[in-house]
């Protein structure tokens, strides 16, 4: 039986762990090729080997999201290699707690830099190739903070706010033509990020990496006439209807 996502090439970035990993082998199970965007060559490659048991092909890139000819690279040998591109997914992302009051601004930008910036220039890079493919997407990773706010997360918060902002005016600007673009809210992740921003939450009412890397695969297999914009994704343990 054809696997659903045969001959398909997806970029994801923050490829190396968490969510970007999950969502790399839930894409290569489709038996498609991902190109594995991160800093970290040895975590990359430990992705690759995953990527490579669940029956995908990869390709590494070393990227580095705060520098825009990174970014430009990263889609300029995936177009030269594959010469083709279908799904993009932005999910590297960078936090910082504190008060607004003893944020520093450059750590403010730095959040702004990789969690907005990052996601706009590789948006803008990588149409020209999918436009170019017969059903392509975009997935932004934003989070629940990209609906409400936190204290602490102001640096946080504002880029998410800012990432899930830019997905809802792309998807209208994209409205009719061949790619879709999406956003994902999700809440607490197994992840290292909240293990070090949420260590008060029980591990294991935090969502799977796994959990959210099926809502993608759900969203880039499915091309009907029902579109999904966003999706909210809670722990089961917190409130309901955020």
């Amino acid at each position: 039986m054809a696997k659903l996502l045969e001959g398909k090439v997806a970029i994801v970035t923050g490829a190396s762990r968490g969510i970007g990993r999950a969502v790399s082998v839930a894409l290569a199970q489709e038996a498609a090729t991902v190109v594995l965007a991160a800093r970290s060559i040895e975590e990359l490659q430990n992705t690759a080997d995953m990527v490579s048991q669940a029956g995908g092909k990869s390709k590494i890139i070393i990227t580095e999201l705060t520098e825009e000819r990174s970014i430009k690279n990263l889609v300029e040998v995936t177009g030269e290699k594959y010469g083709r591109l279908n799904i993009l997914v932005n999910n590297a992302g960078v936090t910082h707690s504190a008060k607004l009051e003893e944020t520093l601004t450059e750590d403010w930008e730095h959040c702004l830099r990789v969690n907005a910036r990052a996601p706009f220039i590789l948006c803008r890079e990588a149409l020209p190739l999918l436009k170019q493919t017969q059903a392509a997407h975009i997935i932004n990773i934003a989070s629940v903070v990209g609906v409400k706010g936190y204290p602490l997360q102001s640096a946080y918060t504002a880029s998410k706010h800012a990432l899930r902002g830019m997905t809802i005016s792309l998807a209208e600007e994209l409205r009719g033509s061949n790619v879709r673009v999406h956003v994902l809210c999700p809440g607490g992740v197994d992840t290292d990020m909240v293990d070090r921003v949420r260590p008060d939450i029980a591990k294991d009412e935090l969502i799977k990496p796994e959990e959210i890397a099926e809502l993608v695969l759900y969203l880039v297999t499915h091309r009907g006439n029902a579109v999904l914009d966003e999706l909210r994704i809670r722990r089961a343990t917190s409130a309901p209807w955020f």
